[in-house]
Formats: structure tokens, sequence, C-alpha cells
């Protein structure tokens, strides 16, 4: 028998049916499945994608920076491991997030301004 394990989860696995936004009935089930491998003296690792709420490759053949798209694939990540965190929480297990985006600075924005 393993003691730990890493667990993948795709974004669209949280989107439900659609595979888009998050499914709270999702939320809930894979929270009770993690929490009852928890109780049970399993350790989990868990990595979840954030494919539910935006693709920076598919923003990328639309126009959009594929650099900029990418961050925004990484903050739905963060998103979604928050929306995981707080459903395991309700299961009444301890965990620790530990997401490690680093943004080097803040995006300038720069309006165009009608004379």
């Amino acid at each position: 028998m393993y003691k730990r394990v890493l667990l993948k989860l795709s974004g669209e696995s949280l989107g439900g049916p659609q595979g888009k936004g998050i499914s709270e009935e999702m939320l809930a089930a894979y929270a009770s499945e993690i929490a009852a491998a928890a109780r049970a003296g399993l350790q989990i690792g868990i990595v979840i994608g954030g494919g539910n709420i935006f693709r920076g490759l598919q923003g990328a053949g639309k126009g959009f920076d594929r650099v900029d798209g990418d961050k925004m694939g990484m903050l739905a990540t963060v998103i979604n491991s928050i929306g995981l965190a707080m459903a395991i929480r309700s299961e009444a297990c301890r965990l620790r997030s530990s997401p490690r985006l680093r943004w080097n600075r803040s995006p300038d924005i720069i309006c165009a301004t009608t004379p």
C-alpha cells in the first residue's frame, strides 16, 4: 500500500459535464474522496489545472499575447486551487495550499484619450 500519492486534477473536470466554470458538486465530490483517503492515512499532493477558466494557447490563436494568456491560465489554476481547498476544509480536513506564482511587476495600463 502506498503512503503518499500525487493526484493530478484537470481544470476541465471541475467544470462538470460542460468542462467550464466551477461546479460546486464536483468540488464537493473531489473533497469527499480526498478527505476519505486522508483519513485512511494517505498523504496526498494535489496538482490542479486551470483549463476550465482559460487556456493561453487558445487565446494566442485569437490575437492574445501568448505570455499574457499563460499568466491568465496560471491565475485560473490558483482560483481552482482555492476552490478545492475550501471544499476540502469543509470536510474538516487541514491542508496547506502552495501556489507558486511570482510576478516581476504589475501590468502597465495605458489608455488612449479622445481629444
